[in-house]
């Protein structure tokens, strides 16, 4: 009876998410302590960065040990996957380039190289996109593309307190859903996993944020959530559904996508930092930091759920919700860009 009780998903899902949530909230604290004794902190300048205090980094260390600890402890390692050990080894890699960021010493080619190599490790385990209907040669570099993205997405909105880890703590939990829902039980565990170390983490980020996430933190969690979120059978029941990984993560992509189109407008560098993310002009039309980072849990939340719903109905129905979801979200991207960021 108690070994039915151990081996059950219920209890695995569930120890999984409250270990690595411990775990998160246990190790904030150390790391944010050698952090200002290291000197490794966030500092105002009046433009972008408008926080009152320097605030420590290395939040991502925190959110990684947790993470990879609570996999250490409900791990059968005489039934190490392939896959399993693929995601480990490459989002390790992710952190470290995100580390090293930290310190200041990467240019951005060299972080995207660090990024590329991670990619390409995770590709060599045998995790890419897959799909029928698309060839080898396009869906690898189809997944390269994916991974460089979305990593990035969540680097550029770790912009405000308890912004990009709330938002990965729901796509994890969203993610974990639709991968159990397609019977891929190991995937589903680390992307529960991975909710609970983002979530720990989140009680020290929310505002007024004691630590950030820093690159390192902010390219492992995006790095994760997008290799978790490919290949989660969203197409069983209609192929529009290949775009759920999008809508779950469509936060952070529109995010990405809405600064892209505002710098390019501009004549501006995308590599340049400008305030012109979606958060700080909620910010403008009154809304607290806390409010925003709010609002974008609820979107987030919404999207991931229109993601699962896509994949769960016929087609036709698939294509009015996507509609539907598309028309909300132009909608959204002209409003604010009417929003005045010069006054």
């Amino acid at each position: 009876m108690l070994e039915n009780i151990l081996e059950s998903p219920l209890f695995r899902y569930g120890g999984g998410f409250v270990l690595s949530f411990v775990f998160a909230m246990y190790w904030t604290p150390p790391m944010r302590k050698a952090a200002l004794q290291l000197g490794i902190v966030d500092r105002p300048d009046g433009k972008l960065k408008k926080h009152n205090n320097a605030i420590p980094y290395l939040g991502g260390l925190a959110v990684f040990i947790a993470f990879l600890s609570t996999v250490g402890v409900f791990t059968k390692f005489d039934s190490f996957e392939q896959q399993t050990l693929g995601l480990l080894l490459s989002g390790s890699i992710a952190l470290i380039v995100g580390l090293i960021d930290d310190f200041g010493a990467l240019t951005p080619r060299q972080k995207t190289f660090g990024q590329l190599l991670a990619a390409l490790v995770l590709i060599k385990s045998g995790i890419y996109i897959k799909l029928v209907f698309l060839p080898l040669y396009l869906s690898i570099p189809l997944t390269v593309l994916w991974i460089l993205a979305v990593t990035n997405a969540f680097n550029i909105i770790d912009i405000m307190d308890g912004l990009a880890s709330g938002v990965a703590t729901i796509a994890a939990i969203v993610i974990a859903a639709a991968n159990f829902m397609a019977g891929r039980e190991p995937q589903a565990f680390l992307a529960v996993v991975l909710a609970g170390s983002a979530f720990g983490f989140l009680r020290h980020n929310f505002h007024p944020a004691k630590i950030f996430l820093g690159d390192s933190g902010s390219m492992f969690m995006g790095f994760m959530l997008a290799a978790l979120s490919m290949n989660a059978g969203y197409t069983r029941i209609n192929v529009l559904a290949v775009i759920s990984p999008v809508l779950i993560l469509g936060i952070p992509i529109f995010d990405l996508m809405f600064v892209m189109f505002i710098r390019w407008r501009k004549g501006i560098p995308v590599t340049k930092g400008s305030p012109d993310h979606f958060a700080l002009r909620l910010r403008r039309c009154n809304l607290s930091v806390r409010e925003t980072a709010i609002t974008a849990y609820i979107g987030g939340a919404l999207l991931g759920g229109v993601a699962l719903l896509m994949s769960q109905v016929q087609l036709e129905w698939a294509m009015a919700t996507f509609a539907g979801t598309i028309s909300a979200l132009c909608l959204s991207a002209y409003l604010l860009m009417k929003v005045d960021m010069h006054s």
